[in-house]
């Protein structure tokens, strides 16, 4: 049977290589692949469960859980070692980042923040976030990553918009790092979700497809925004929709169908009938007032 495995070379520059890897056989027991990596800084994120890394110029090894990452800086052109077993799927992102690309990124001027943050990220202290465990890849990482994956311009467009992706997730790296004497399993998950609520409270949210995208039980997820928060996921989305109407409504700029729309209503009805209970009053009578 033929193996369904596939290695994509996604971009190529000077600066930046992103590549994917895909094994999703169901034939084959363990699942190996041979990761290159160019002198500088290697992001890698891993999208399978229970994924072993062997890396002859760190001399150690390390395993990966679903939906974890690390962010290794190599002085010269290394390989590793990839590999599951019990027949799971193996599936990776890699980002190479030039050095000088990264230098120019940070500009470290002397005893500054900047050059903390790269000295640090030469030292490789960006491998485990805390009591040796590697950080977990947050929901807008997967949203950029899923973006990278889905982009499918060439040229100009293509290298600004890979560009603008890589500095996205950099800046979330360094975030979650700087938080990084949180202690929960998974760290800023509740404020992580919100955060991408707040950004896409407009489209079809559901609390399963967030739970996907993070590799969390959406039990959980619904339990510890709880916990924060003190209102539930759904209701947190239903309360931001009607807050974030109510100002278009007074501001009288937009038409109330397009406010139905970018709160996330297919149908005005719907829209009408929520706002309603909300604030006892109908959109047209408010924007009448």
């Amino acid at each position: 049977m033929k193996k369904l495995s596939e290695k994509k070379i996604l971009f190529c520059s000077e600066d930046i290589r992103i590549q994917s890897y895909t094994d999703r056989s169901a034939d084959y027991y363990m699942k190996s692949d041979a990761l290159e990596s160019r002198s500088g800084f290697t992001l890698l994120f891993l999208l399978s469960n229970d994924i072993h890394l062997e890396a002859p110029d760190c001399r150690t090894s390390f395993r990966f859980g679903k939906n974890q990452y690390i962010l290794h800086f190599l002085e010269q052109e290394s390989k590793a070692e990839l590999w599951t077993e019990n027949q799971t799927v193996l599936e990776y992102l890699q980002i190479d980042i030039d050095y000088q690309y990264m230098l120019h990124l940070i500009q470290p001027a002397p005893d500054s923040e900047s050059a903390d943050i790269l000295e640090r990220l030469i030292k490789n202290r960006f491998i485990f976030l805390h009591q040796q465990t590697p950080p977990s890849i947050t929901v807008e990482m997967h949203m950029i990553i899923k973006e990278i994956v889905g982009y499918s311009k060439k040229g100009v467009l293509q290298k600004l918009f890979i560009e603008a992706k890589v500095i996205k997730l950099l800046m979330l790296i360094l975030e979650q790092f700087s938080e990084k004497d949180s202690t929960d399993i998974f760290p800023g998950t509740p404020e992580t979700v919100k955060k991408y609520i707040d950004d896409h409270y407009h489209t079809h949210l559901r609390t399963e497809d967030i739970a996907r995208l993070i590799g969390i039980n959406q039990n959980t997820i619904r339990k510890e925004f709880k916990s924060r928060y003190h209102i539930t996921v759904s209701d947190y989305i239903a309360e931001l929709r009607m807050l974030k109407a109510k100002k278009m409504i007074i501001d009288r700029k937009v038409m109330i169908k397009e406010i139905a729309i970018e709160c996330g209503y297919e149908y005005v009805q719907n829209f009408t009938r929520a706002f309603k209970k909300k604030f006892g009053i109908s959109p047209e009578k408010l924007r009448n007032e």
